[in-house]
C-alpha cells in the first residue's frame, strides 16, 4: 500500500500535469488577458458583438477543465464567436466553491457570447455533443440545454454596464422598453425574452437549488450556500413531536478538489465521523438521518441553539475577561483531546465552528474534513490564521499538531481580538496587559513552528484549568485586600 506522501506526490503529479494542459490551451485559445478579472478571451471585443443576448456556460472541474476547453475551442475559435475562461485552474476551483464572486458563479467556467439566436442554437448543440459526458457541476439559477448537458444559458450583458440603485453600484442590461435595469443572476429569463430552447427542454424549472426535496423534512431557512452544498435550518417531521434540525447538503460534483473528492463525498464522511465520534463519548450534534436527492446527499442532524464564538466576539464590545478565556480554552482543549484518544484528528478548529449553547459552553460542529490520526488526509484542510504556515505551503503535515496550533490560534484570538499572524507575529504582552505570565507562554508553544514542542491537548486542559484556579484566587484575594 503507498504511504501519504506517496498519495501526495502522485496527487501532486495529478495537479502539475493538469495545470500545464489549462495553461498551454489557454495561450493557444486565449491570448487576450483582462488584466482587470480573472479572465482570459480569445479575441477582443468589436463594435459588431451585440451589447447583450443569450450566454452559454459549460461547466467543469478542475479535473476535466483541460479536457473540456481542448475539446470545444477549436470549434469555438474557427467560428469567430467571443469566449472567455479563467487564467488558471485555481481559479476554476474558486469559482466552483462559490467563494469567487459569488454563489451564482459556480459551475460557469467557459462563457460563450453568441452573437444571434441562430449561433445559439447551433453552437449549444454542438457543445452538448462535446462535453456531456463529462461529470461537472450544476450551474445554480441558469437555465440548462437538458437534463444530461453541462450546458447551461442565461440572459444577460455581454459588455459592461452599471446602475446605481440604494447606494450600490450593480450590473445592468438594457430592458425593452430601453431602461437600464439591473442584471440579476438568479434570473436567467427577464420578462422580455423569450427561451430559445423551451420547446426541447424537459422542464422550464429555474434550478434555484434552494431546499431539498423530502416530505420528512421541511426547509426554513438557508444558513449556507456555496459550491460543495448548502446548510440549512429545517423541521424534521419524522420525529414526535417535530424538531428543528439542521440539514447539510453535500452536491454531487460540488466543488471537487484535486483528490477527486465532491460535496457528497464530504457529507458522508461526515456522518461517519459523527457517529463514531458520538460512539466514543464526544458531545458532538447527534445525526437524525442521511438521504439522497438526483445524487446530492442530505445529512439531517441535531440543531444547536446558540451563536458561534465567532458571532459572540463580533458582537463583543470588549475583549473578553481572562476567566471567559480561561473557560472556553478548557472546552476546546477537553474537546481536542477527547477526540485524539478517539484516533481523530479535527483539522477545523476555529471560532466559526464552535457554537455557544444555552449552558454558554462550547459545542463543535462540522467535521467533514476531519481524519483518521492512523490514516492521515494528504489534502490540506482548515482556515487560513488558524492553520501552520507549513502546512498550507506543504499540504500533509499531521492533522494532530495542526489542530494543536488552531487551538493555540483560537486562544490568541480570544485574548487579543486578532487573528494570529505567523508571517508577522506579535506577542500577546504587546497586545493585552494583564494577561497571566503562564497563560502567555502556554499559547507561544501551541503555536510554535515546530510541532514537536506543542504540548498535547490534554496537557493543555490540565494547565489551563490550574491557571484558571490561580487567577480566581487571585481575584478574590485582591477583592478581599480592597474590602
Amino acid at each position: 500500500m503507498r504511504n501519504k506522501l506517496d498519495i501526495a506526490a502522485a496527487r501532486d503529479g495529478v495537479s502539475d500535469h493538469l495545470q500545464r494542459k489549462w495553461n498551454d490551451a489557454c495561450d493557444r485559445y486565449l491570448p487576450v488577458i483582462d488584466d482587470d478579472s480573472i479572465w482570459r478571451y480569445n479575441r477582443p471585443g468589436n463594435k459588431k458583438d451585440p451589447d447583450q443576448g443569450w450566454k452559454l456556460h459549460i461547466s467543469a472541474t478542475i479535473l476535466n477543465a483541460p479536457a473540456i476547453l481542448n475539446r470545444i475551442a477549436p470549434v469555438l475559435s474557427d467560428c469567430g464567436v467571443q469566449f472567455k475562461a479563467p487564467r488558471s485552474l485555481n481559479d476554476v476551483l474558486k469559482l466552483n466553491s462559490g467563494l469567487l464572486g459569488s454563489y451564482s458563479q459556480v459551475g460557469k467556467i467557459i462563457t460563450v457570447y453568441p452573437r444571434n439566436d441562430g449561433e445559439l442554437r447551433k453552437l449549444a448543440r454542438v457543445l452538448h455533443q462535446l462535453t456531456y459526458r463529462f461529470r461537472a457541476p450544476s450551474v445554480p439559477f441558469d437555465l440548462r440545454y437538458n437534463q444530461t448537458s453541462n450546458i447551461y444559458y442565461r440572459y444577460g450583458a455581454f459588455k459592461r454596464r452599471e446602475l446605481e440603485r440604494d447606494g450600490s453600484v450593480l450590473p445592468a442590461m438594457i430592458s425593452a422598453q430601453g431602461e437600464l435595469v439591473p442584471d440579476v443572476r438568479e434570473n436567467p429569463k427577464p420578462d422580455w425574452v423569450c427561451d430559445p430552447f423551451q420547446d426541447r427542454r424537459t422542464t422550464a424549472k429555474v434550478r434555484k437549488r434552494n431546499a431539498p426535496r423530502n416530505n420528512s423534512f421541511r426547509v426554513l431557512r438557508a444558513l449556507v450556500q456555496r459550491g460543495k452544498g448548502g446548510v440549512y435550518q429545517a423541521i424534521d417531521f419524522e420525529s414526535t413531536p417535530p424538531r428543528l434540525c439542521l440539514l447539510k447538503e453535500g452536491r454531487r460534483y460540488g466543488e471537487i478538489n484535486w483528490d477527486g473528492r465532491d460535496g457528497a463525498w464530504r457529507v458522508r464522511h461526515e456522518e461517519r465521523v459523527l457517529t463514531q465520534l458520538s460512539r466514543s463519548g464526544i458531545v458532538v450534534p447527534k445525526v437524525y438521518a442521511r438521504f439522497a436527492v438526483e445524487g446530492s446527499v442530505y445529512l439531517a442532524t441535531e440543531y444547536i441553539d446558540g451563536e458561534s464564538l465567532q458571532t459572540l466576539l463580533l458582537r463583543q464590545k470588549r475583549r473578553l475577561s481572562i476567566n471567559s478565556i480561561l473557560s472556553f480554552g478548557i472546552d476546546i482543549a477537553t474537546l481536542i483531546a477527547q477526540m485524539h484518544r478517539a484516533g481523530w484528528a479535527w483539522r477545523d478548529c476555529k471560532p466559526g465552528n464552535l457554537i455557544v449553547n444555552g449552558d454558554g459552553r462550547l459545542v463543535p460542529i462540522d467535521f467533514e474534513g476531519a481524519e483518521r490520526i492512523d490514516r492521515p488526509d494528504s489534502m490540506l484542510w482548515g482556515t487560513r490564521g488558524f492553520v501552520p504556515l507549513a502546512s498550507c505551503e506543504k499540504p500533509g503535515h499531521h492533522g494532530l499538531t495542526d489542530d494543536l496550533y488552531a487551538l493555540g490560534s483560537v486562544l490568541f484570538l480570544l485574548i487579543t481580538g486578532q487573528v494570529f499572524a505567523e508571517a508577522k507575529p506579535l506577542s500577546i504582552a504587546k497586545l493585552r496587559h494583564n494577561v497571566p505570565v503562564e497563560l502567555r507562554q502556554l499559547v507561544s508553544s501551541l503555536l510554535d513552528g515546530n510541532p514537536a514542542r506543542r504540548p498535547s491537548a490534554q496537557n493543555v486542559h490540565f494547565r489551563l484549568a490550574f491557571i484558571l484556579h490561580r487567577h480566581s484566587q487571585t481575584k478574590r484575594l485582591t477583592k478581599a485586600q480592597a474590602a
